[in-house]
């Protein structure tokens, strides 16, 4: 996938479908903040559509963290906005127009003792190397 993830020890993934709670199966942390890569499996393929983020540094170099809500990560991936609604809403109706079977959702705490890298222009520069792959930008990702 991207090289620039391999740094970032705290990750994982989970797998959600029309018929799951986004709430339930979100495995991201509530403290934390980071990016999240989202993969539809459409007609047995694989396609990337989203990249995302919460949090940025502020500046005086510390992290914000998102608190509302679930908190964290989390709460972006629920919670955050899509088209005009929030995701567990968002995703589901998307799912259904597009036909997608599966959504596969990694994400990847960008922050530790040792390092503070900065969601928002981490997320900037992976749609980016991806755009310079591909020369197209992702499908969900409105904003470059």
């Amino acid at each position: 996938m991207f090289t620039e993830l391999m740094k970032y020890k705290e990750n994982g993934h989970f797998f959600f479908t029309k018929r799951d709670s986004l709430k339930k199966v979100c495995n991201a942390p509530t403290d934390k903040s980071g990016v999240f890569i989202v993969f539809a499996l459409v007609r047995e393929r694989v396609i990337m559509v989203y990249i995302g983020h919460s949090g940025e540094v502020k500046a005086d170099g510390t992290l914000a963290v998102r608190k509302s809500g679930l908190g964290g990560l989390k709460d972006s991936i629920v919670n955050g906005t899509f088209f005009g609604e929030p995701r567990h809403k968002g995703w589901k109706k998307a799912m259904r127009q597009e036909k997608i079977e599966a959504l596969d959702v990694y994400w990847y705490v960008t922050h530790n003792e040792e390092l503070v890298d900065c969601p928002k222009i981490l997320e900037k520069k992976l749609i980016y190397k991806d755009f310079e792959n591909s020369r197209e930008f992702l499908a969900w990702n409105t904003n470059y």
